[in-house]
């Protein structure tokens, strides 16, 4: 009978540890299938993919904005490039892509944001501006600044190198700059406005002012500060939703309310009619007829009223990445985007 006993129990256990390999295999199984099955997810495809026929022309890259950061002191509350990232190209790099569109027939650079002086205090931009006259030997080198961290000094160090600096006012009451969010706290902006357009005339930089028409500003007549500052061009534009900028459910802006009709618009610009220099813009003018370069130097393609990027000119070329650009070549020369856009060509009263 204990001989008996003992193969019963020998028995069970034989039995329950086979049973226990048996699950520890499956199990096993199971989870080096799901391992094995495993793919590492793929990064959004940039640009988006696109039948061949889609594809423009490579267009030659005579004029190019390079907005190399997105970060801001202003809360201008129309902005459609805004804060999405912090990033900013090491300024070696930088140089690289731009030395890439001047061997592409790149004629003019314009530094924009974000505000470009934000970056190591001026210095960063400075730099890049020095290299593209100097070693590029560009022949129009150009700024858009909200003007509020530009120095004197700056110009004593960099004013040489630079052709066209442009300062962003859209009213010459300082109540609706600060409802439209242009403004640092109690600074006057009009301050700035009018401290920034005597360096220019001082270090013989041509002097630019661009505004955008809303809602806040479009009754507005500025007809008389405009002549007395004399800028070379006023450009004035009409303001433009742009998706995922300042509009929609991903976008850091509101812009809606600041949105104004043609009928307006145009309005605005027969009250100006008299000012030379003014330079309109509609959203029609002005929404493909710019090649933009992102803070990645992705070319961004506005056609479908967002910014869809390309692949960097860094990773694929100048050729490649501009044929998703969305560039209207026909509408920057309708709009006047060529011009005399070199100081030395301007014969300028300093």
């Amino acid at each position: 009978l204990k001989a008996a006993a003992l193969w019963f129990v020998l028995g069970m256990f034989f039995s329950s540890l086979k049973m226990l390999l048996q699950l520890c295999i499956s199990t096993l199984s199971y989870v080096l299938s799901k391992v094995c099955s495993y793919r590492t997810p793929r990064p959004p495809v940039s640009p988006p993919d696109r039948k061949l026929g889609e594809l423009q022309t490579a267009p030659t890259p005579t004029s190019v904005n390079y907005h190399f950061t997105r970060k801001c002191n202003y809360k201008c509350g129309f902005c459609f490039h805004t804060a999405k990232t912090s990033f900013v190209l090491p300024l070696e790099e930088a140089k690289r892509g731009l030395k890439l569109l001047k061997e592409s027939r790149m004629e003019k650079i314009n530094f924009s944001g974000g505000e470009p002086y934000l970056e190591d205090k001026g210095e960063f931009l400075g730099k890049l501006v020095q290299y593209c006259k100097v070693d590029l030997q560009l022949p129009s080198v150009s700024i858009v600044s909200n003007g509020s961290m530009i120095t004197e000094r700056w110009f004593q160090k960099y004013g040489d190198y630079l052709d066209i600096l442009a300062i962003s006012c859209d009213s010459f009451d300082e109540s609706t700059n600060q409802l439209i969010g242009r403004a640092q706290g109690r600074k006057s902006h009009l301050d700035n406005l009018y401290k920034i357009r005597n360096w220019c005339q001082q270090y013989k930089v041509a002097f630019k002012i661009n505004s955008v028409i809303n809602t806040f500003n479009v009754d507005e007549d500025m007809t008389e500060h405009i002549t007395e500052l004399n800028p070379v061009r006023w450009k004035v534009f009409q303001c433009l939703l742009i998706d995922g900028e300042n509009a929609g459910e991903t976008a850091l802006r509101e812009a809606e309310r600041f949105i104004i009709s043609d009928q307006m618009f145009q309005e605005f610009l027969e009250r100006h009619s008299s000012v030379s220099c003014l330079v309109p813009e509609s959203n029609e003018k002005m929404r493909n007829s710019y090649l933009i370069l992102d803070e990645y130097m992705r070319f961004l393609d506005c056609r479908q009223g967002r910014k869809d990027p390309s692949k960097s000119i860094l990773d694929v070329g100048v050729k490649e990445a501009i044929c998703f650009s969305g560039f209207d070549e026909k509408m920057f020369l309708k709009r006047g985007g060529k011009y005399v856009w070199s100081k030395a060509d301007m014969k300028l009263d300093w």
